[in-house]
């Protein structure tokens, strides 16, 4: 079974900056992809101002830092916080203040898919999701470039502007150079904590570290594991980024084609996609975010630190990249 193609916007026609002008936004929040949206959006025209409880770079970065109270007068209030703590910043801090006609933006579909906020009627709900780090759509903005974005609406506002300003909001950024890609609150927030969860942070922590000590408990030098297991990693992911699977296939050697099809055939099995079931449930069913907004997912940062594939990937990434005076 497979979903209708999605449609791809791009170019000032598809994706106007006109639904911003003469407009306000209040950003909330100003790590990596707050302080991003706020540059971005600023050097394409819109005023933005910035609510944060830490204000000394948004200051630096000459922001005006305002309470949330600025809520009642911001035409698009951006949600650039941790999923975990949204609903209790929007419930206690925005929600008296919120202007009527009011529009409220979310970088990620976290806290409207689980409901941890409950906008009342007449509010406008829209999201604007770019595909990349925060890091990444500052330069490619400066590069005059962007960084392609899903685009979601969940309710207009009372005067039907929810769309267009969530179609500025992504030509401001730089995502309607590219392209801006429409999707659901659902649709995003599943497929990315999917994915988060069984292949780019977890499945691939979870190889790399499996393998790591299949070599080591077999008697290989820990230096030559990490090596193959974990540093290599990244060689084979830029082909893979770039130019797709089969072609990437054909940019490694033979001997790693014909051993990478056969060990595909073996750890690709009903056990494997059993599990990948049972983490697509946890997401669909709201049970992976209960967790983390009760933090009741106790962090294992500590305990990966003192692995000894810590250690020796410090040792072999000092090797491969030599401070020089």
């Amino acid at each position: 079974m497979s979903a209708e193609k999605l449609t791809i916007l791009k170019g000032p026609a598809d994706v106007p900056l006109s639904g911003l002008t003469g407009k306000k936004v209040l950003l909330i929040g100003y790590g990596n992809q707050g302080r991003s949206h706020a540059l971005n959006l600023r050097d394409s025209g819109i005023e933005v101002v910035v609510s944060t409880r830490n204000a000394r770079k948004a200051t630096a970065d000459d922001f005006k830092v305002v309470p949330n109270t600025e809520a009642a007068s911001a035409d698009l209030i951006i949600f650039a916080l941790p999923d975990e703590i949204q609903g209790e910043i929007f419930h206690h801090e925005i929600l008296p203040h919120l202007n009527p006609n009011g529009v409220l933006g979310f970088i990620h579909g976290f806290s409207i898919r689980y409901k941890h906020i409950d906008p009342p009627a007449g509010i406008g709900v829209v999201m604007v999701a770019p595909k990349g780090p925060g890091i990444t759509v500052r330069q490619r903005y400066l590069e005059n470039t962007g960084v392609p974005a899903l685009l979601a609406v969940e309710r207009e506002n009372t005067t039907n502007t929810a769309r267009s300003i969530a179609l500025a909001w992504a030509a401001g950024i730089g995502s309607g150079r590219t392209a801006v890609i429409k999707s659901t609150f659902a649709d995003e927030t599943e497929t990315d904590l999917f994915g988060e969860q069984a292949i780019i942070v977890g499945g691939l922590a979870a190889l790399v570290r499996a393998a790591y000590e299949t070599l080591v408990n077999a008697g290989y030098p820990p230096e030559l594991a990490y090596i193959e297991c974990c540093h290599e990693v990244k060689q084979v992911a830029d082909i893979l980024h770039e130019k797709g699977m089969s072609e990437m296939m054909s940019a490694i050697s033979n001997t790693a084609e014909m051993g990478a099809y056969e060990a595909m055939d073996l750890l690709d099995d009903e056990h494997l996609r059993s599990h990948f079931r049972t983490i697509l449930q946890g997401v669909k069913d709201g049970s992976f975010a209960k967790r983390l907004v009760d933090q009741s997912i106790a962090s294992k940062r500590e305990e990966l630190a003192h692995h000894e594939i810590d250690k020796i990937g410090k040792e072999i990434r000092s090797l491969m990249h030599p401070k020089t005076d």
